[in-house]
């Protein structure tokens, strides 16, 4: 281990133990006081600031923790960034944004006031002032940050991410106080009621995208406030500005949605009962979005997400096979235990088989191979064209009003293409995509789904080069009904009929223990999809979520 060197510590008070904690109060104009862990840095110090001729690996150690985050915190409330930036594992970011952080946040008065570590993770409030010229308000939040080991020397330092100074910036995010870019709006529903994240926790983000879309042009004033402004990354995975403090209140415009208040307030309720739940109500005949709602606030999985679709895929690969004439509702299909394909074994669901079953029992009961079994006779496009031409998927072309991604059917080959049949592979769909899937197939025309009437901004509504022919659509009808009424979907289903129709699906994600579970229906003239992550079956899980939306419209 070598000998060890104590550094000498400047301080410009002496410490004052109050019950059990040691308080310091650190030089710089402004700044208050930084609650310390009980036991004081100076031992800390001597655990961590040492210099040793071997490089220590593994997780750091508790004192090593303490110390770190002791070092980092303590410089930054003193204001002292690029010490606070040294004690990071990249200071020239963390110089840059903490720098920002006063010269451009305008935050004042910090004081940092560390919790109980948990391993590597540290948890604190922050407490500050946010000052524009004569105008202030305070400020709260709690973050977090995370000691890791240097490679190089071993030496313990903050695992740098933007998210340690505020949860809500992601890397290359800034912090910016002054006359907002973007005026505010008000945002109201398909009957004029007021929407607020208040009221909707869910739509805080869609709120965000409103404005940053139509701000501008709905005739209000900008006010003075503490944002996140977004970087390059962020902008990319299209997330919009967030308002984190109101110091003056600018005159907003109105912006009316297509959201039911009613059926919001339903989605709100069912996806709060369970994790990683989010789900989406649109009306087939139009393309209106009447509701969207996610457990989590953070990120929009409704309209945003990119997840696997499993099993709810096989309606889109089921309108294939019949128009290519590879199978017919009724007709004799292949559902064996497994099946090889590009050197992958696919299987079913703890092995079931369906011995001189049809498609649509393979399709009510998701049987896998059968859909994998027609890998052979399809060519590497022909999954991604069907998706664009007819459901309207997969071209990166959707205007709904605010930041949404409209799924992704790559090209792929081999084993890849044949998981792509039973949405794994590099399929990627979130409720909104699949719930517009469902409500092609109730109308037999694809409507882009829209959160804002394209006659407020004349904007270009994505659209299908063709449908399915008659016969297929009447076939894939048939199937989504039997498996509502008779399939993997018929308990949730329950008492919705006869005019209805429903997909579930299952899919799998590498270190999940449970998969992610989808669900997509419709009935009389609307649609839903759902999922619940790392939830389990569909038909468990975000089955109930949907099929409660589909009745609680009727």
């Amino acid at each position: 281990m070598g000998k060890r060197r104590r550094v000498a510590v400047r301080r410009n008070t002496r410490p004052a133990v109050l019950g059990g904690m040691i308080a310091v109060v650190v030089g710089g104009a402004g700044f208050g006081v930084y609650a310390l862990y009980g036991g004081g840095a100076s031992a800390d110090e001597r655990a961590s600031d040492a210099a040793h001729k071997a490089v220590r690996t593994g997780p750091p150690t508790a004192a090593e923790v303490r110390a770190a985050s002791t070092r980092f915190l303590t410089a930054w409330q003193r204001g002292s960034v690029a010490e606070a930036a040294a004690a990071t594992d990249d200071p020239a970011a963390a110089g840059a944004l903490l720098t920002g952080y006063t010269k451009d946040a305008r935050l004042t008065h910090v004081t940092l006031t560390a919790g109980t570590a948990k391993g590597a993770e540290v948890p604190f409030a922050v407490k500050a002032t946010v000052a524009y010229k004569q105008l202030g308000r305070p400020l709260s939040y709690g973050s977090s940050l995370t000691v890791v080991r240097r490679a190089s020397d071993g030496r313990p330092l903050v695992d740098w991410h933007s998210s340690v100074v505020h949860p809500d910036l992601r890397d290359g995010d800034t912090l910016v106080t002054g006359e907002s870019g973007t005026p505010p709006v008000t945002a109201l529903d398909r009957d004029g009621g007021k929407l607020t994240a208040a009221r909707f926790p869910s739509l805080g983000t869609v709120l965000d995208g409103l404005r940053e879309k139509y701000g501008k042009t709905a005739g209000g004033r900008a006010g003075i406030e503490l944002r996140v402004v977004r970087g390059k990354a962020s902008r990319t995975a299209k997330l919009s500005d967030k308002t984190l403090v109101e110091l003056s209140k600018g005159t907003p415009g109105t912006v009316r949605t297509t959201l039911s208040p009613a059926l919001q307030a339903a989605a709100e309720r069912q996806v709060g009962k369970r994790d990683g739940a989010s789900v989406v109500v649109v009306r087939p005949s139009t393309g209106e979005i009447l509701a969207a709602a996610n457990s989590g606030h953070g990120f929009n999985t409704a309209f945003q997400g990119s997840l696997a679709p499993g099993s709810t895929m096989k309606v889109i690969t089921s309108s294939l096979l019949i128009d290519k004439g590879l199978a017919e509702a009724d007709k004799k299909h292949p559902c064996p235990k497994t099946f090889t394909y590009g050197g992958w074994k696919f299987h079913n669901d703890d092995d079931f088989e369906i011995k001189g079953g049809t498609l649509k029992a393979s399709f009510a009961r998701s049987c896998n191979t059968a859909f994998i079994s027609q890998a052979k006779k399809l060519k590497n496009d022909d999954l991604t064209k069907q998706a664009q031409q007819v459901f309207g998927l997969s071209m990166n072309n959707w205007a709904i009003g605010v930041p949404s991604f409209d799924g992704s059917v790559p090209v792929q080959s081999a084993a890849q293409m044949a998981a792509s049949l039973i949405g794994q592979g590099g399929v990627r769909m979130n409720p909104l995509n699949m719930a517009s899937v469902a409500a092609t197939v109730r109308t037999g025309t694809f409507h882009q789904p829209y959160l804002v009437s394209p006659s407020v901004d004349h904007r270009t509504l994505a659209t299908a080069s063709r449908t399915m022919s008659a016969k297929t659509l009447a076939q894939l009808r048939e199937m989504m009904q039997y498996t509502a009424a008779y399939g993997t979907a018929a308990q949730a289903m329950s008492g919705l009929g006869p005019d209805y129709g429903a997909k579930t699906g299952s899919a799998e994600v590498d270190g999940q223990k449970k998969p992610n579970g989808w669900f997509t229906a419709y009935r009389g003239d609307l649609a839903a999809a759902g999922v619940v992550q790392a939830g389990g079956h569909g038909g468990d899980t975000a089955g109930p979520i949907v099929a409660t939306l589909l009745k609680t419209a009727s």
